[in-house]
């Protein structure tokens, strides 16, 4: 399981490699551009009112309660950092779909040389925002259908204890999921059958994801995660998703 979990690790790095290589680079740049604008926004919408939803998430306790503020401040503010994570992380990857698409389609063709169905590069670029957008939308659903059961157990007390790792642990999963899901979709597969080969790949993908995780919480590095996370959930495809596929 250690293997497999590093493999998901050097999976990740690999996407740094991946989108520098020639005839991959100009397919990099809108997804950076993106990322880094919308970022850059959720960096400093979250500076500029951090004191104010603070005080305002205080403020909700009644004043005989006043004595857990010390206690309930670092849970609030993880509370505020992971829903401005996921909030411009959802934004960032809904916006730049159709462009990672196209991303993950040129890196496949870099690792295996295989055409890709409908590959048009740019030219194919209206013809995916349809499937990309709808692919997405699917993604934050299934992500929606998890988030109440996290906040429960992150109230729960004693319970709550779990809530750091039981986040990490969603955090990664959906962050294998959001990339994986770009080579993935090229092929016709959709959320339940990409799920599917995840959890079969289960190890692999937690380490994927938990590198790309780790790399977000990196200042400067976080902006090139959105590419690399595509570039290595397509060598991630390539390389291991793709043959479970046809183990099945």
């Amino acid at each position: 399981m250690i293997k497999q979990f590093l493999a998901g690790i050097a999976y990740a790095l690999s996407g740094f490699s991946l989108i520098t290589q020639k005839g991959i680079r100009p397919f990099v740049l809108i997804p950076l551009l993106i990322n880094i604008s919308v970022f850059s926004l959720g960096i400093w919408l979250a500076y500029s009112q951090y004191t104010g939803w603070i005080n305002q998430m205080l403020g909700w306790l009644p004043s005989w309660l006043s004595w857990l503020e010390y206690l309930l401040l670092p849970l609030f503010a993880a509370l505020i950092l992971i829903a401005v994570y996921y909030t411009f992380t959802i934004v960032a990857n809904l916006i730049a779909s159709p462009f990672n698409s196209l991303l993950a389609e040129r890196v496949e063709q870099k690792l295996n040389g295989l055409p890709i169905p409908e590959s048009k590069g740019y030219k194919a670029l209206i013809g995916t925002i349809g499937k990309t957008m709808m692919s997405e939308t699917k993604k934050i659903i299934y992500m929606l259908k998890w988030l109440p059961i996290l906040l429960i157990i992150s109230f729960i007390p004693v319970i709550n204890f779990i809530a750091p790792f039981a986040w990490a642990a969603f955090g990664a999963w959906m962050l294998s999921l959001q990339y994986t899901d770009y080579p993935m979709g090229n092929h016709q597969l959709f959320i339940k059958e990409e799920l599917s080969l995840l959890r079969k790949n289960r190890a692999i993908s937690l380490g994927f994801g938990g590198a790309l995780t780790l790399l977000m919480m990196i200042p400067v590095v976080n902006f090139l995660v959105m590419p690399v996370g595509v570039a290595g959930g397509t060598a991630f495809w390539v390389k291991r998703l793709s043959q479970s596929q046809q183990s099945k």
